[in-house]
């Protein structure tokens, strides 16, 4: 599920050159960059999209839980978020979870997750069933 979607970015692995710009789409979304990241990215378990190089959007996975789903604001509403989570569905066994504030479950509901609020410290959530193409 990688290559060019309509938002114009490709979805791929990330690899340890992209560490820098995950950590910074991560963290201007206001999200918690894991602290193991290195790692992940080593594992495979990083998926970026890029633009002209330029890396505008990553998803961490913890398994088949996203810990993170992160676009850059200029790239926000352009469905970058929904091919990273297509690509990352493509890659894991069983559904993909989520655990997110609030104010993303407009996000998380709109690419077909269902949520509920079983989350700790106030946060929802979510399991994405069988994508259908």
């Amino acid at each position: 599920m990688t290559g060019e979607p309509s938002g114009g970015v490709a979805v791929r692995p990330a690899d340890p050159d992209d560490a820098l710009d995950v950590r910074r789409v991560v963290d201007g979304a206001l999200l918690d960059v894991p602290e193991d990241l290195d790692d992940r990215i080593r594992a495979g378990d990083v998926l970026v999209a890029a633009d002209d190089g330029s890396v505008v959007g990553a998803i961490v996975l913890d398994g088949s839980h996203v810990e993170a789903v992160a676009v850059r604001r200029r790239r926000r509403g352009d469905g970058v978020g929904s091919e990273l989570v297509d690509a990352a569905a493509g890659r894991v066994d069983g559904p993909l979870t989520a655990d997110f504030r609030p104010a993303i479950r407009p996000f998380y509901e709109s690419i077909g997750f269902d949520v509920d609020g079983s989350g700790e410290n106030e946060r929802l959530r979510g399991r994405l069933h069988e994508r259908f193409d």
